[in-house]
């Protein structure tokens, strides 16, 4: 790949766009993209089977359990964000195999793939962050103010909240559908699917624009996850039984894996503001730290649409057991197990309330139990 100093690598999505400064000597981007071109096809794609898999489980226990229960009174709001987070979660891994083969062998999708691909992406995954932080908000207010059954059990209020954030997260992913384009390197063959802003545009809006999505995407969800972990893990770490004693494990879990898996991502995305805003000086050997370091940091919080599902769903018993009977019956149905001691299975009477939790009084994650 040839040197320019017009183009850089897209610290999103992995794609190479144009910057609004012209460098003073061109620095070579062929390390940065023989290193993508290994790299990032391997990591998508066991991101995206992991994500697939997992992220489809979570949707078929969750209808399997909903079709169970009496009315859809017995789905809790941890439940709904919970399906959301699942839906988001897949949409944006599907995306993933877009990029890979773009590192392959350049964008070949067209542009108006390149647009639908890049508002998919920036949806969900925007969406997917702020359905944690609706999880975590959900159980604070079910453990710390001890909100009452009724008001718990009316869905309403969580399906407000998912339009409004899905609403958010569009608004955002318009960007993209404005300026996401293809566009041929020069002195190459290769396409890339990138933003590309126009002349007119200035440098503060774009870092502005970068900005607020970092605050949306990262900065708010962190906030309200720590401020509503910290009020349940103080309103529960003097309590005796098991189960309590085990959310208090799963809250430094939660919080711990969601910084591993953004805060370095974020951290290389401000150092890209800073760095355009002229705080961060510009050299060769820092953009070529900020593009990989980039690469590799984005992986790592895309891996979290894959961690999601066994954070926010394998953990918890009521989740493993109805996964294990979805499993039975499905064996049954191919004449794997005896129908007798499936009949068994299915006559067993099932409480009404929530599959992410025992009870309405002692549940306080949809994975601690």
């Amino acid at each position: 790949m040839t040197t320019t100093d017009d183009y850089y690598l897209d610290y999103e999505t992995g794609t190479i766009i144009n910057p609004d400064i012209i460098y003073a000597a061109p620095c070579s981007l062929q390390d940065t993209w023989q290193f993508a071109h290994r790299f990032c096809p391997v990591v998508y794609s066991l991101v995206f089977v992991l994500a697939v898999v997992g992220n489809i489980l979570v949707l078929c226990v969750v209808r399997r359990y909903r079709l169970s229960r009496l009315g859809p009174c017995s789905f809790s709001l941890t439940d709904t964000f919970l399906l959301h987070l699942a839906v988001s979660d897949l949409l944006l891994a599907l995306t993933l195999p877009f990029y890979s083969v773009q590192w392959v062998q350049g964008w070949v999708f067209g542009n108006v793939g390149c647009k639908i691909a890049g508002a998919f992406f920036s949806l969900n995954l925007y969406s997917g962050i702020l359905f944690l932080a609706c999880i975590s908000f959900d159980r604070y207010l079910a453990i710390v103010h001890a909100v009452s059954v009724g008001w718990r059990r009316n869905t309403c209020h969580a399906q407000i909240a998912c339009a409004v954030i899905w609403v958010a997260c569009l608004s955002l992913a318009t960007i993209d559908i404005q300026y996401r384009q293809v566009l041929d390197l020069p002195h190459s063959n290769i396409r890339v699917c990138q933003l590309v802003f126009s002349p007119s545009s200035s440098k503060e809006w774009q870092v502005a624009l970068q900005l607020v999505n970092l605050v949306l995407g990262f900065g708010l969800p962190l906030l309200v996850m720590l401020y509503c972990y910290v009020r349940i893990f103080r309103s529960l770490c003097h309590a005796s039984r098991r189960q309590k004693r085990k959310s208090l494990h799963l809250i430094v879990s939660l919080v711990s894996v969601f910084l591993l898996c953004w805060a370095p991502y974020n951290s290389f995305r401000l150092a890209d503001s800073l760095q355009r805003l002229g705080v961060i000086g510009r050299s060769c050997s820092i953009n070529h730290a900020l593009d990989i370091g980039t690469l590799v940091s984005e992986s790592l919080g895309l891996a979290h649409c894959a961690l999601n599902p066994l954070l926010y769903g394998f953990v918890g018993m009521k989740f493993r057991r109805e996964l294990m009977e979805m499993w039975k019956g499905l064996l049954a149905s191919f004449g794997f197990l005896g129908l007798d001691g499936w009949g068994q299975g299915q006559k067993r009477h099932r409480a009404p309330g929530s599959f992410s939790s025992e009870s309405e009084n002692t549940s306080y994650f949809s994975v601690v139990v």
